[in-house]
């Protein structure tokens, strides 16, 4: 299916959930946010929230530095 990516289409299997999209992806879902149709979405419910075909996410990972 595609989806929007950080503004960029993408196609990504179906039927997956957040924490699968970030698994398929090799990021590592402990230092990210993520949006959802222009919704934050909760850490813990990443494994339950479903992404489907069209739907719009912002992954924005987090990073240590000074």
């Amino acid at each position: 299916m595609i989806i929007t990516l950080n503004g960029e289409k993408k196609e990504v299997p179906e039927s997956i959930s957040i924490t699968g999209l970030l698994e398929f992806l090799k990021i590592q879902h402990q230092r990210v946010a993520v949006e959802l149709n222009l919704e934050i979405v909760r850490k813990d419910k990443f494994d339950v929230m479903a992404i489907h075909e069209g739907d719009s996410l912002e992954v924005v990972s987090f990073m240590a530095g000074g």
